[in-house]
């Protein structure tokens, strides 16, 4: 359980943060690896199911079951969230993830039968150094049980699960996460998977793009250069198309429908454009999935909402910068340093 304090108002309680995406109540975060492959998956598992919605943006991007999704479609809410590496391959996460639920009675009720509605996405780490000669068959779907089953509310940061073998231009990218609370009291927080394209740090660092949210000295404190060099601004990616791609989950404690939430994706997104330079590409699969708990009541639309997406914007760029800031090299020739094994 997490602490919190009261209000003046004894009906409000506001949390206590960890900058996590666990801030909000009934979500729950778990990785699992393989290092040889040096590869891994993330399952956001939640307690009961939650209404979630989709905004993918990029050239490349590799999903599962978003269609389910769509505000128009049938299923109001789904049970978890499968983040994986492995490009194609890592789609049979969710099935691990899937398999868990189910053991555990957790399921859409479809006369006897129980269904876990488990939407994925993936990104590309085929290429950084890990033995991916694996047999016939890829080791996402167990890689997604074990993280299913090791869900809770503490999660490590950096590289670990989808983050393990993600990278960006310059610098190891891996798992970020971030949370805030807006001025009526609902929470937003985010996690980021970050492999993107692009870069996080302006130039070679050691500044962040997203050093204007910094709350706390998160990812170091070095805040934004007086003035941002030319080179900065060029379109600076990895060298082939299909081997990128930023996955992100943002979520609130606020009462939101299916169409709410999915707004709520659009303006999160833009959290991913104040962070990594340049972003969307051709050669990018972004994803953002946007989760509502429903605890808190929104009374006053549209503005509490431009209010959360504004706020998940924020905790998007910082979750992106988080997960450069705490990723560690990985143990092959030629590997990308981490971020701060230079600064």
């Amino acid at each position: 359980m997490r602490a919190a304090i009261a209000t003046k108002k004894p009906d409000i309680v506001i949390p206590i943060l960890r900058n996590l995406l666990t801030d909000i109540p009934g979500i729950r975060v778990g990785h699992a690896e393989d290092e040889r492959a040096a590869t891994g998956v993330t399952a956001i598992v939640f307690d009961a199911p939650l209404v979630v919605a989709v905004d993918v943006r990029g050239g490349g991007p590799g999903t599962r079951e978003t269609d389910l999704l769509e505000p128009a479609r049938t299923v109001e809410r789904i049970d978890a969230i499968a983040l994986s590496g492995g490009s194609a391959f890592g789609l049979d996460a969710a099935s691990g993830v899937q398999a868990y639920l189910r053991e555990i009675g957790r399921g859409y009720a479809v006369g006897t039968a129980r269904v876990p509605l488990v939407p994925g996405a993936i990104l590309f780490d085929l290429l950084n150094g890990g033995d991916k000669d694996w047999g016939r068959y890829p080791p996402y779907r167990e890689l997604g049980h074990a993280a299913a089953a090791r869900a809770g509310a503490d999660f490590a940061l950096g590289s670990v699960g989808a983050g393990l073998g993600a990278t960006t231009v310059n610098f190891k990218g891996g798992i970020g996460s971030a949370s805030s609370i807006t001025d009526a009291n609902f929470t937003v927080a985010a996690l980021a998977a970050v492999n993107a394209a692009g870069s996080a740090v302006v130039g070679d660092g050691p500044w962040f793009w997203a050093a204007p949210y910094e709350q706390n000295g998160e990812f170091g404190g070095h805040g934004f250069p007086a003035t941002v060099p030319a080179r900065a601004l060029a379109a600076r990616t990895k060298g082939a198309p299909r081997q990128n791609t930023t996955l992100v989950v943002v979520a609130t404690d606020a009462a939101l429908s299916k169409a709410q939430a999915r707004h709520l994706a659009v303006m999160a997104q833009d959290g991913l454009a104040r962070a990594i330079q340049p972003v969307h590409t051709p050669l990018d699969g972004d994803v953002v999935f946007a989760a509502a708990t429903g605890q808190r009541a929104v009374a006053n639309l549209p503005f509490d909402l431009t209010a959360i997406g504004t706020a998940a914007a924020h905790v998007v760029a910082r979750a992106v910068a988080r997960g450069v800031f705490e990723a560690t090299a990985l143990d092959f020739p030629q590997s990308l340093p981490g971020y701060r094994r230079k600064f």
